[in-house]
């Protein structure tokens, strides 16, 4: 396959700080992702990782083999080897970090478009590598390189080998329950073209009293159903529609590189982020009494509440995989969940699963002998806004801006603006990569949410 070729000195490189992100590295192709920047991070992460092997994988994307071909000779280079895992999901090449001790990238955008692609990378042991944890010096490193300045070769190339871990994560999958105890169910995946298609039925063929039918199941990056974007409600509507058509008991929608898993109950009603970060806590704590449990901040008060309830202590963090897998490991947490559907397990490395996620919501539908629409319900407690974005010159000028409208009431700055008003709360956080504000409120009922919703989005575009 044709490689980009190097750039010099003299040819102004390209600025690797508007790809690289909070948590990873993300862009177009071909202009911001291409051979030469994959070669770059390459070289940048086998320096910043120091290991004697780099694991690599990808996604379906049309675009990841070339750049995992030069993302490999850049690590070569080092002298250090690379074991290639070929076409993996996001969780399955953090498991393969975990159980080989080797540090690892998989390149994915995740739910963007076709036209990007990206890396995230992990240390040995799947530990995040993040703009707090090493991701500022291996762009750094890699910019370096692309000017014509980086570091020489080793006197000796690494080598390159492959390695199917696909049957031995699914194994580590099934690991988490009982599955002989589940009882028989029909499930629907909607993988929307993603990685879910390779890991999903790998996983389930372990389970034969579940019936499963995959939608969108064929590995294509150019996405030709729908995004693979189910945090966004109009990409969940085919396998909504498709649970109340097939009679299905439960469905479940994955994003690109299959980390994250929304959940449709049999009614066609999707469970947000946060009701099944609550219910999984219940769920893990009956096993894990007393337990520590990590919410994010965006997440329904439901979670801390049903977290108390259930004898378990919640620790509030702020939005991130790379914020929480730090502080499960400080507060040795045995489960952490996400608003936007990344569900963090202590014995999964503290790395995200969705289909763990999903094993966990089988079982306690087993457990309960109830359909998952009254499951569900004592999780649900009150009415949110979902995230909403407004695009804003200043975005800090305006978060101090609303902050001074609410003096009265108590406020934290643990990730962007938390203003509680005692019967309502909301979050104002600046985007990472855009000039956004992301607004999430929550409120007793639904009248009161949107009025509360009009008031404070009228303070930010005022």
């Amino acid at each position: 396959m044709a490689t980009q070729s190097h750039t010099s000195a003299s040819d102004a490189p390209f600025d690797l700080s508007t790809i690289v992100k909070a948590y990873d590295v993300r862009g177009t192709v071909p202009e911001q992702m291409n051979g030469a920047v994959a070669h770059a991070l390459g070289v940048a992460f086998a320096r910043f990782a120091g290991a004697r092997t780099v694991l690599v994988g990808r996604d379906m994307r049309p675009s990841g083999e070339e750049l995992v071909d030069e993302f490999s000779r850049g690590v070569m280079e080092q002298g250090v080897d690379v074991i290639d895992l070929g076409l993996a999901s996001t969780d399955l090449v953090y498991y393969a970090a975990g159980t080989l001790d080797a540090p690892g990238a998989i390149f994915t955008a995740s739910h963007n478009p076709a036209q990007y692609n990206g890396v995230k990378f992990c240390l040995a042991g799947a530990r995040p590598v993040g703009v707090d944890t090493g991701l500022v010096q291996v762009r750094d490193v890699a910019q370096q390189v692309l000017a014509g300045a980086g570091p020489g070769h080793a006197a000796a190339a690494g080598s390159r080998t492959t390695r199917n871990l696909l049957s031995a994560f699914a194994d580590h999958v099934v690991s988490f329950i009982d599955t002989t105890a589940l009882r028989p169910m029909r499930v629907v995946a909607d993988t929307a073209n993603g990685m879910g298609g390779l890991v999903v039925p790998a996983v389930f063929e372990r389970i034969p009293q579940i019936t499963l039918e995959v939608m969108y199941g064929e590995l294509d990056g150019t996405f030709p159903n729908h995004p693979a974007d189910p945090l966004q409600p109009e990409n969940q509507r085919d396998l909504q529609a498709r649970v109340v058509s097939g009679g299905f008991d439960v469905g479940l929608a994955f994003d690109g590189d299959a980390d994250r898993v929304f959940v449709v109950d049999e009614t066609g009603r999707g469970l947000s982020g946060s009701t099944t970060t609550a219910m999984l806590a219940a769920t893990i704590l009956r096993s894990h009494p007393g337990a520590t449990i990590l919410h994010n901040l965006i997440c329904s008060r439901a979670v801390p509440e049903v977290i108390r309830e259930a004898g378990g202590v919640p620790v509030r963090t702020k939005v991130g995989h790379s914020f929480i897998k730090q502080v499960m490991a400080d507060t040795g947490a045995v489960f952490g969940g996400e608003h936007s559907a990344h569900y963090y397990f202590l014995d999964n490395f503290r790395a995200d699963s969705g289909l763990i996620a999903s094993m966990f919501v089988l079982d306690e539908l087993s457990r309960s002998q109830s359909p998952l629409s009254v499951v569900r319900k004592p999780y649900e407690r009150y009415s949110s806004s979902g995230e909403i974005n407004t695009q804003v010159d200043d975005p800090l000028a305006v978060i101090e801006r609303v902050a001074a409208s609410f003096a009265d009431a108590a406020q934290d700055r643990l990730d962007g603006l938390t203003v509680d008003c005692g019967r309502w709360w909301f979050n104002l956080r600046p985007s990472n990569t855009e000039p956004l504000l992301r607004l999430n409120l929550e409120a007793p009922d639904r009248g009161e949410c949107d009025q509360h919703v009009v008031d404070v989005l009228a303070l930010i575009t005022g």
